[in-house]
């Protein structure tokens, strides 16, 4: 690995039909040369096909919510620390912030403070990305990309979205160090190539985590 590249940990958020899905598989082109590891929650390991299971059947919220704070668990230990030990830049498809973002608003009503709660689920071994990248449009245009009403999954509710956008511009609003703020209805091409651009620019800076990454 060159001496003067630091480990990145890249995630890219944003509510569904943002387009965040669409810009992780453009990046894979663009990025190519750099070798990054691309990957996703949930998913990546067996334990994201329980989650999609308890979304698909509707499980409880604190079911469904630990659930994919097992699955964050598993896809540090099996795929994203060894990549990092390993020198490798990582680009995931959704990360913790989901988490935050989404769960947030699935369980209130059921657990007093459930940011909180999930926050604290995650403190000590989980790994603050390098830099953020939130896809954001207007909930009519997300609507009108996803799959007709009657097919969508809870998440995808109009009343859920916009209070999950809201929980991620709270985040950016927040952490604007790591927050990069991208307007989804731009063309996905540029879009791509901007986003890119902006991960080149901070592997080249080396605002990062130099070989091995640190427990945060």
């Amino acid at each position: 690995m060159d001496p003067e590249r630091r480990v990145l940990l890249i995630t890219l958020e944003g509510i569904d039909g943002s387009g965040k899905s669409t810009l992780h598989l453009a990046l894979k082109g663009l990025l190519a040369d750099l070798d990054p590891l691309f990957t996703r929650e949930p998913g990546a390991t067996w334990v994201g096909e329980s989650v999609r299971r308890a979304i698909a059947e509707q499980t409880d919220p604190v079911t469904e919510a630990t659930l994919f704070v097992a699955d964050h668990a598993a896809h540090l230990a099996q795929v994203i620390r060894p990549a990092l030990r390993n020198g490798k830049l990582v680009i995931s498809d959704r990360y913790s912030d989901s988490r935050y973002a989404y769960q947030t608003v699935t369980l209130k009503g059921v657990i007093q403070n459930p940011e909180e709660w999930l926050r604290a689920m995650h403190n000590g071994w989980s790994i603050v990305p390098d830099r953020t990248f939130l896809c954001v449009l207007p909930i009519d245009e997300a609507l009108a990309r996803l799959k007709p009403s009657g097919e969508r999954e809870h998440f995808e509710k109009r009343d859920v979205l916009e209070k999950v956008q809201e929980n991620y511009f709270t985040f950016a609003r927040a952490e604007p160090s790591r927050f990069v703020i991208v307007d989804a209805l731009k063309d996905k091409d540029e879009i791509a190539q901007f986003v890119a651009d902006a991960i080149r620019l901070q592997v080249k800076t080396g605002k990062g985590r130099r070989k091995q990454h640190k427990k945060q």
